[in-house]
């Protein structure tokens, strides 16, 4: 089966990084991560979300987070330099980030946006995360991950 480039893994490829495109079966009524890592055969606690909020003082950031767990708002607005935080409109994803529900990968969004990756991310070899369209997903090591787009680990989860 071909597997389409993505535009997150064309980047990855310019920049040189290793990775593995990992296609698997969406169901469109969930759209859950934990439904993903199923599909994958892969532990939920190596199968991260990308989730986008809103800071009421920086704008927007990103959060990415293992599939089983929640960003934790105030944890995250105050690592991200806000009072408060919430997760965008569903309406705001596709002109924020160029990326849909179920496809929003942290790598390649229309703008670099301050991002940051649960600190549980950096005790495994390898994380998944979305290649940017559903039915696939980008198996990275998390620490050329956060390199390439800049991310903080932080405690940002429960």
């Amino acid at each position: 089966m071909k597997i389409n480039k993505t535009n997150a893994a064309r980047l990855l490829d310019k920049a040189a990084i290793p990775y593995e495109l990992i296609p698997y079966e969406v169901d469109p009524d969930n759209l859950a991560a934990t439904h993903v890592a199923e599909q994958l055969g892969e532990d939920i606690a190596q199968v991260f979300k990308t989730l986008v909020l809103r800071g009421d003082r920086t704008g927007i950031f990103v959060c990415v987070v293992p599939g089983d767990k929640e960003v934790e708002l105030k944890a995250a607005a105050k690592i991200s330099g806000n009072k408060s935080a919430e997760m965008i409109p569903m309406k705001e994803l596709l002109p924020a980030t160029g990326y849909i529900r179920g496809g929003c990968s942290p790598i390649g969004m229309k703008k670099q946006y301050p991002t940051y990756i649960h600190v549980s991310a950096m005790q495994y070899d390898y994380i998944f995360v979305s290649a940017g369209v559903r039915g696939l997903q980008i198996k990275i090591a998390p620490q050329a991950l956060v390199g390439f787009i800049s991310a903080t680990p932080a405690d940002i989860a429960v």
